[in-house]
């Protein structure tokens, strides 16, 4: 079965679903021009889903996928997260910031049985889940309305982990896909691969059809992918240019920028290894290095630096999210992009 008879989609391109970049105007685009768009839910509360999930059936009749994280919430460290504030102490300083108005709170939360039963009323076509798959109850309740499941893997192992759990794709996820690394069975970044290396060991481990990630951003990428045996690709840093994205001002600048060309995983943002442009605070704390606090809690602490910082036109403390090729990033419609990226099949 083709990936197109899978998700009743026309093209094999999946629009990656970008938390805090985009909204339900770039998944309608995409998937009324005959692609998998795609609605980033894991920092959207209950309520702003139902907005959001509103607009998009509104708006097109065509199959769209909606995508969650499946990490488990942390227990609040109050040593790590002392360490971390005094990591960002001299920039509180510098921006004149009151540490004591730092806010509380997560800032992204995983699937969970409120939003499972928001979704039974809209039943959408395609669930996508990151770090992992929810418990086993949430997925058969998932999976009674008729939605397809799938979720990313970065390694050979996480794969056959997805398959054995009855996922119906896999998006394989090489190293240079931008934003958070999906990896869940192992932290340890060494076993990660770029996508061409990753790409083909998946597809002869797997039965289930295989979505490629990470690095694609044009239509000789994608024809390369789908003659190493993926079923379609996944693609994200390419829309981050378009109309209907939400990218801010400031990342839109950093993207026509020479420095796009330099990214590089870190866990300042967030406190789990995610890729983006190289900015100051991934400089002079260490892009690997700092003492954050466990993920998702290291955002509370960075925002209100972002914040003043972003006011000012800087981007120094803003996640600049990109992928290891910006090359196909351009301001162009994303309805426009997605009959490119599929014009060389």
């Amino acid at each position: 079965m083709t990936l197109q008879q899978l998700f009743g989609i026309q093209l094999p391109i999946i629009q990656a679903p970008m938390a805090g970049v985009q909204d339900h105007r770039l998944a309608v685009a995409v998937s009324n021009a005959g692609g998998l768009g795609s609605l980033p839910a894991a920092m959207l509360s209950l309520e702003a889903l139902r907005t959001e999930l509103t607009a998009l059936q509104a708006q097109t009749d065509q199959p769209f996928n909606v995508n969650f994280f499946c990490h488990c919430p942390p227990v609040p460290d109050a040593e790590r997260e002392a360490k971390w504030r005094a990591a960002l102490a001299p920039f509180y300083a510098e921006l004149d910031l009151d540490p004591a108005q730092i806010p509380i709170g997560p800032g992204r939360a995983p699937f969970s049985a409120e939003a499972a039963e928001l979704l039974a009323e809209f039943r959408p076509a395609v669930l996508s889940f990151h770090f992992g798959l929810p418990a086993p109850e949430l997925l058969a309740q998932v999976r009674s309305w008729g939605s397809k499941v799938i979720a990313s893997a970065t390694t050979v192992a996480e794969a056959l982990w997805l398959e054995a759990q009855g996922v119906d794709a896999i998006i394989a996820q090489g190293l240079e896909a931008g934003g958070h690394r999906g990896h869940f069975l192992s932290m340890d970044l060494t076993e990660q691969a770029g996508l061409f290396a990753l790409l083909p060991r998946i597809v002869q481990a797997v039965k289930v059809p295989v979505i490629a990630a990470g690095g694609i951003a044009d239509a000789q990428g994608v024809a390369a992918a789908m003659a190493l045996g993926a079923a379609g690709v996944q693609v994200g840093s390419a829309y981050l240019l378009c109309p209907e994205a939400t990218t801010s001002a400031i990342h839109r600048a950093a993207l026509q920028s020479s420095g796009s060309g330099h990214t590089a995983l870190t866990t300042v943002f967030s406190g789990r290894p995610a890729r983006g442009i190289v900015n100051r605070v991934m400089r002079e704390l260490g892009p690997l290095t700092a003492p954050t606090p466990e993920f998702p809690l290291a955002t509370s602490a960075i925002a209100p630096l972002r914040a003043k910082a972003e006011s000012q036109g800087s981007g120094d403390f803003s996640p600049l999210w990109c992928g290891q090729n910006a090359s196909g990033c351009k301001a162009v419609g994303a309805g426009q992009l997605t009959l490119e990226l599929a014009g060389g099949l």
